[in-house]
């Protein structure tokens, strides 16, 4: 199944079911209100949702042309966002480049953050740019929508608490990163709010490219038209699975608690990058110095994962950048 959420003034938007196809959607109300009300509700509105959508695939019931330029983030606030960086080619890129070295828990230890989740931004909401000297970036990732999820949860059990799987732009304000991780507490003016995909997907539709927890299809990145990336998001060192056994060490996650999966990043460079600080980190290795610029205004982002018939699964992110007056 396909879900999404139009923008409809609330606060939590009004749940959509979607067309294989993406082309076409209907309103699931009679499931759920929203698309946090089924996650809360999940063993009765998960049948409902299906039998809507095998009708609409059936053509028993006719969908309204879909316009995602209405469309909210699929979970438009969500009780928690939990970010991670489990592609290590990224995070080793980038340390060396500054002259860092990785931890040394680098591949027995998952590096997660805790994200802003009360306001998260629609597929097609610009990216705001206050400063150009904050260096704005866009990262591309994949995550997993979970449902109520207990704690102490083992990487075997996981998959059973996944219930959707969505894209994500993790927008990033870079330059202000090295003075909030000098203070030893984590990012936080860094951060600004985090754009998703039109759809989120249930584990399902993704057919056999979903397994061990990861997702095996390529993850394109496009700057202003031009692809700068297509790493495979497979190249996961850290599954969904053992993310999942992490982040519930000590703690359980309520239902609608979204975990990312950090930049998708590969070890072959020719697959480009899902970030423009990863692509800096190669270019001061190899000339001493980044010829990449940050974002700059009207810069246009487009992020999409296709199946293997060549279908997006998601929809795309489209954000332009979008200069701001700071302060008021």
């Amino acid at each position: 199944m396909k879900l999404a959420t139009l923008a409809d003034g609330s606060r939590d938007g009004r749940l959509l079911l979607v067309d294989r196809a993406g082309r076409c959607c209907v309103e699931a109300t009679r499931a759920a209100p929203s698309l946090q009300a089924a996650l809360d509700d999940w063993t009765r509105a998960e049948p409902l949702l299906r039998q809507l959508s095998r009708a609409l695939e059936d053509g028993e019931i006719e969908g309204a042309p879909l316009d995602c330029e209405k469309l909210a983030a699929p979970l438009p606030r969500a009780y928690e966002w939990v970010d991670a960086s489990a592609y290590l080619s990224h995070v080793i890129r980038v340390r060396k480049a500054r002259n860092a070295e990785p931890p040394e828990t680098l591949r027995s230890d998952p590096l997660v953050y805790q994200g802003g989740s009360g306001v998260l931004l629609a597929p097609r909401a610009p990216m705001i740019l206050p400063d150009a000297a904050w260096g704005l970036d866009f990262e591309g990732e994949l995550c997993v929508v979970l449902g109520d999820t207990p704690m102490a949860t083992r990487a075997d059990r996981a998959g059973a608490h996944v219930r959707l799987l969505m894209l994500a732009n993790d927008i990033t304000y870079r330059n202000l990163v090295p003075n909030e991780l000098a203070k030893g507490f984590g990012f936080f003016q860094s951060k600004p709010a985090t754009a998703f995909s039109p759809f989120a997907v249930t584990p399902d539709e993704l057919g056999g490219s979903f397994r061990d927890g990861r997702v095996h299809l390529r993850l394109r990145c496009y700057l202003d038209d031009v692809l700068v990336g297509d790493p495979d998001a497979g190249e996961m060192h850290f599954s969904f699975h053992e993310l999942v056994a992490h982040i519930t060490r000590t703690r359980a996650l309520t239902a609608g608690t979204i975990l990312g999966s950090g930049t998708v990043s590969n070890d072959a460079e020719q697959r480009g990058v899902s970030c423009l600080a990863e692509l800096r980190a190669r270019e001061t290795i190899q000339h001493g110095a980044p010829r990449t610029p940050f974002l700059r205004a009207g810069n246009r982002v487009r992020i999409e994962m296709l199946n293997e018939a060549g279908e997006s699964v998601f929809g795309s992110i489209e954000q332009t950048v979008l200069p701001a007056t700071y302060g008021g």
